[in-house]
C-alpha cells in the first residue's frame, strides 16, 4: 500500500510538472522558474506563412526515374530553405490530374515575393550533347510550322543534371585570373559524365543553367574522376553566387509555380484560440460527465485524464510535433478515447461491487476485464491512425500523428495511472457512505 501511495503522489508531480512545462512559455517571467522556454511548434494555418504549389516537369527524365527525381526535388528544396533560416518548412510532393507536383508550406515566413525568389533562385544544372545535322533540320522546320516550339534544335539533354552534382567550388585560371567553376559529381554522376565524354570526343558539350546555355566546351577526350569546369563571362561575384546556388541544390528537373496563398499570422491566431478553447470545453464537459456519473472513482478518472493531456502536450513540445488545426482535433480526440477506456474499466467495476465483491478485490477484476476491449480498439484506432499518416498529406498526417501519439499515452494513462489512483484511496466500498460515493445503487 506504501508503495502505491508513493507511486500515486508520483504520478501526480509528474502530470503538475507536464502541465507546468506546457504552460512556461505562456507565464509572466516571474513564474517561469526553473522549467525550460520550450514552445509549441505551429503549423501554418495556426501562426500563418505561406503556401506555395510548383508543377513539376518530369518529361526530362524516363518514367523509371520520376519518383526518384521527385524524392531528389524535395531533399533539394527542403535543404534550400533550411539553409535561409525558415523554421519547421513542410515540403512534400503530390500526385493530382496526372501531373507531379511540389507543395510546399513556409510557416512564419509573410513575405511571398521574397518565397518565391527564394525557392525560384534554385538552379537546373543539365548538360546537353549536339544534335544530328537531320535531326536539327527536322526540329527548325517543325518550329516553322508551330510545332515542337520548346525544344531545343541544336541539343539534345543527356541523363547527367544537377541531380548528380555533389559539389560546386570555385577557383580562377592561373594565366587569365579568370573565374572558374568546378564541379564534384557523385559515383553515379561520375560515370555519367565520363561515359558521356567518351561517346562526343571532338563534339561540343553543352552545360545548361536555368535552360540557357552557359558554356559550350569541345571535348578532347574522355574525362574520368567525376570532374567538370564551368568557364564563361562571370564576374568574381556572379561566380560566388552561382556557386552558392549550385552547392544549395541544383535541382534535379525543372518546376512552374502554379499556385500560391498566404495565411495571414491574425488569422492564424484566430484559429489557435478556437481550437484550445474548444480543447478546454471538450475536456470540462467530460470531467463533468466523469464526477456526476461515477462519483469518486470519476475523480480518479479526471485526475488521470488531466495528467495524459499534461504528458501528451509535454511529449508535442520535446519530440517536437507541429501542432496544426487538424493536429489539435487529432489531440482532442484521443482525448475521448482515452475517456472511453475509463468508462469501460468503471462499468466493470461496478459490476463487480454489485454483484456483492469489495473493491480491493472489484478494482483488479474489472481493470482485468476491460483490458481486453480497450486494448482492441485502440489497436484499430492505432492502424488506422498509421495508414492516415503514411497515406496522407501534411494536414491528415498532422492528425494522425497526433491521435497516434495520444492512444499510445492512452493506454498506459487509463490503465496505469487510473488504478494506482484508486488503489491508493484503499476505499472499501461497503458502506452506505461508500456506496453513494462509488455511485452503486
Amino acid at each position: 500500500m506504501v508503495k502505491t501511495r508513493f507511486l500515486a503522489i508520483f504520478l501526480l508531480l509528474l502530470g503538475f510538472f507536464a502541465a507546468y512545462f506546457d504552460a512556461a512559455t505562456f507565464l509572466p517571467d516571474s513564474l517561469k522558474g526553473f522549467s525550460p522556454e520550450v514552445p509549441f511548434r505551429l503549423g501554418l494555418d495556426l501562426q500563418g506563412g505561406i503556401h506555395l504549389v510548383y508543377r513539376a516537369d518530369t518529361s526530362v527524365v524516363g518514367k523509371d526515374e520520376i519518383n526518384t527525381s521527385m524524392s531528389g526535388l524535395r531533399d533539394v528544396i527542403e535543404r534550400r530553405v533550411n539553409l535561409f533560416g525558415v523554421t519547421e518548412p513542410i515540403v512534400q510532393i503530390q500526385q493530382q490530374g496526372g501531373e507531379n507536383r511540389l507543395i510546399v508550406e513556409l510557416p512564419g515566413i509573410k513575405d511571398i515575393s521574397g518565397a518565391v525568389a527564394l525557392i525560384g533562385e534554385t538552379p537546373y544544372l543539365e548538360f546537353k550533347t549536339q544534335r544530328l545535322q537531320e535531326e536539327s533540320d527536322a526540329i527548325l522546320a517543325d518550329q516553322k510550322n508551330g510545332q515542337r516550339l520548346y525544344e531545343d534544335p541544336y541539343f539534345i539533354a543527356t541523363q547527367l543534371t544537377g541531380r548528380f552534382l555533389k559539389k560546386a567550388s570555385l577557383n580562377f585560371n592561373q594565366t587569365t585570373f579568370e573565374p572558374e567553376i568546378s564541379l564534384e559529381f557523385t559515383s553515379e554522376g561520375g560515370d555519367l559524365f565520363a561515359k558521356i565524354t567518351k561517346e562526343n570526343v571532338g563534339k561540343p558539350l553543352a552545360i545548361y543553367l536555368d535552360g540557357a546555355p552557359i558554356s559550350v566546351p569541345n571535348v578532347r577526350e574522355e574525362i574520368t574522376g567525376g570532374h567538370a569546369q564551368i568557364t564563361g563571362h562571370f564576374t568574381s561575384e556572379e561566380s560566388k553566387t552561382l556557386v552558392q546556388r549550385l552547392n544549395s541544390g541544383a535541382l534535379p528537373i525543372p518546376i512552374e509555380l502554379i499556385s500560391q496563398q498566404s495565411v495571414g499570422a491574425s488569422l492564424g491566431e484566430e484559429v489557435l484560440h478556437k481550437s484550445v478553447y474548444a480543447g478546454v470545453i471538450g475536456f470540462l464537459a467530460v470531467a463533468l460527465f466523469l464526477l456526476f456519473w461515477y462519483r469518486f472513482i470519476g475523480v480518479a478518472a479526471v485526475l488521470a485524464l488531466a495528467i495524459y493531456a499534461s504528458v501528451v502536450l509535454m511529449f508535442f513540445k520535446i519530440i517536437p510535433v507541429t501542432l496544426s488545426a487538424a493536429g489539435i482535433a487529432g489531440f482532442i480526440l484521443s482525448v475521448g478515447v482515452a475517456v472511453d477506456a475509463n468508462i469501460l474499466i468503471f462499468d466493470r467495476i461496478k459490476e463487480e461491487l454489485r454483484g456483492g465483491k469489495n473493491l480491493g478485490s472489484a478494482i483488479p477484476e474489472g481493470f482485468a476485464r476491460a483490458w481486453t476491449s480497450i486494448r482492441d480498439s485502440n489497436i484499430s484506432t492505432l492502424i488506422t491512425a498509421i495508414i492516415l499518416f503514411w497515406f496522407g498529406t501534411s494536414i491528415v498526417k498532422g492528425f494522425a500523428l497526433t491521435l497516434g501519439t495520444g492512444i499510445l499515452i492512452s493506454l498506459f494513462s487509463s490503465y496505469t495511472v487510473t488504478r494506482t489512483f484508486l488503489a491508493a484511496v484503499n476505499l472499501k466500498g461497503e458502506g452506505k457512505l461508500s456506496k453513494i460515493l462509488l455511485g452503486i445503487k
